[in-house]
Order: C-alpha cells, then structure tokens, then sequence
C-alpha cells in the first residue's frame, strides 16, 4: 500500500551542487515510486500481491497501471483520481550510481484514511502489509491498524523520514529505515522488529533478543535508484511466503544488490531466478 509515480530519469556525469546546471547524456521515463516499487519487488520475488494506491486520469496513470497488469500486480484497489496528475519523481543520476530526488505526491497525497478503509477488502487474508511514508499519516495510520485487526505481519519503510508517532510504531511489526531514516526517526523501540538497510555494508537488525549483522552481496554497481525499495519487496514476500526472518533477511539483501546493478526504479527490479542465483554464487 502506497504511492505509485512515473519517474523522469536524468543521467549525468556527477550530481549538481546547489544552484548549478549541468547537462546530462541520457534521459528516460520509468514506472516509480516506493510503493509501486515495493509492489512489483515482492511480486517478481515470488508473492501474490495486490496493489492500493492511486493514480491520476491521466497518461502517466494509464501506463502504471499497465505496469502492474504485465508484473502480476493486482490493481483492483487503484484509485483513479480525476483532475489530479499521476506522481512524479525527478531523478537525477550520476555515474558512481549516486542519485537525488524530488518527488511530487499528485494522487497519492489522495491516499487518506478514508480512501485506505475502502480498499479494506484487500486485506483480508493478506499474510503482510508493506507500506511506505510517501502517501498521508492518517493513510499510514489506517492502514497498519487494519492490517493488524486483519491479522495480517506489518512492514514500515519510514521514507522519506518523518516523525513516526508512538501510536503508529505500536503498529509496526517489522521497520525497515536506512541509516539517515533511522538517525532522524529517533526513539524506535515502540516496533517489533528494526532492520538499519546501510548499502554496501549490508543492514542490521535490531530486536528485543539483541541485534546482528545482515552481510552484503559483493556487486558492482551503477544505480542506487530503488535499491531500499527491492530490499523491502522481497523482504515481504519472503515472510509472505513463510521464510523465517533470517532467510527473508538473506533473499532482500541480494534483491537489493541486484537493483544496484541496472538502471531505473521499476526496471532494476530482480526476479525470484535472479535472487537464488546470487545467493547460490554467495
């Protein structure tokens, strides 16, 4: 459950400082967004997966869609929103794979409380619930909250970072930040479970029984763009799937090294294959 953008992809040699133009080499369009991502993620690693979200009436909103139909994805609960634009995300990316950002929510700032209780149907059956923090709190809030009336395990990508309340980490069965995410979040005690994503050092879990060290895949990589949100889809649909928390530790984090090695959101993506040959190859 949550957002779903059409990212607009700059390549360019290094990142701009502030105030500066620079020209790029390479642009192309992509299916986005963390929600969308996470979505096409955990399905491609072997999860039935519905998607809730929203789009706008228009083309950019047409072809996501399309993008979840061709991926499996159920679109059932997508919200068409009429006079409002489709999420867009402007990215650029440098050569050494560093990236930045700039998100317009559109539809997804649609993504309220009420609009989260008319997808309840969704829920119902559903093993977990992954949702991300670019749609509203009150639909976070929501959405967690009957997941966990439905009996369903829940996930929380905290980005981008913003205070959680400790109402909502009640809520949270497993919280997946980076490290910037974490150090902003603060006190996180309130979740079952805190996985610290750290790129090529790999992650950390944090439990009540103590913490380890998830290791790194060794790759070579090109586009950090989606990394977090490959992680965070396999992770699921591997707990989905019955995997212990270890084992689902092990398959998001070769996911996430995968989507390092290609370029774009949607398209970096790895497939169940794809993932048990990396961790085959160890």
């Amino acid at each position: 459950m949550g957002s779903a953008n059409l990212d607009l992809v700059a390549r360019v040699s290094r990142l701009p400082g502030p105030g500066e133009t620079l020209t790029g080499y390479d642009y192309f369009e992509a299916a986005g967004g963390k929600g969308l991502n996470q979505a096409v993620g955990a399905a491609r690693a072997g999860a039935d997966v519905v998607f809730v979200g929203a789009v706008g009436s228009d083309d950019a909103g047409r072809t996501l869609l399309g993008v979840m139909d061709s991926n499996g994805v159920g679109s059932a609960h997508v919200l068409t929103v009429a006079g409002v634009p489709t999420g867009r995300a402007l990215i650029g990316v440098a050569d050494d794979g560093a990236n930045l950002i700039i998100v317009v929510p559109g539809a997804n700032g649609r993504m309220d409380a009420s609009a989260v209780r008319s997808a309840t149907a969704a829920l119902r059956g559903a093993a977990v619930v992954l949702v991300q923090h670019e749609i509203p709190e009150d639909g976070v809030r929501e959405a967690l909250a009957l997941a966990r009336a439905a009996g369903a395990r829940t996930i929380l990508n905290p980005a981008p970072a913003r205070p959680i309340p400790p109402d909502v980490l009640a809520l949270v069965d497993v919280l997946v930040p980076n490290e910037h995410e974490h150090r902003l979040l603060g006190d996180t005690s309130a979740a079952g479970t805190v996985i610290v994503t750290q790129g090529e050092k790999g992650a950390t879990v944090i439990h009540s029984t103590g913490r380890w060290t998830v290791p790194p895949f060794e790759v070579e990589a090109i586009d950090t763009v989606a990394a977090g949100d490959a992680f965070c889809g396999a992770l699921a649909a591997a707990l989905a799937l019955g995997l212990t928390l270890e084992a689902a530790l092990i398959r998001a984090s070769a996911a996430g090294a995968l989507a390092t090695t290609r370029v774009g959101a949607v398209p970096s993506l790895p497939t169940a294959r794809e993932i048990d040959a990396l961790i085959a190859r160890g």
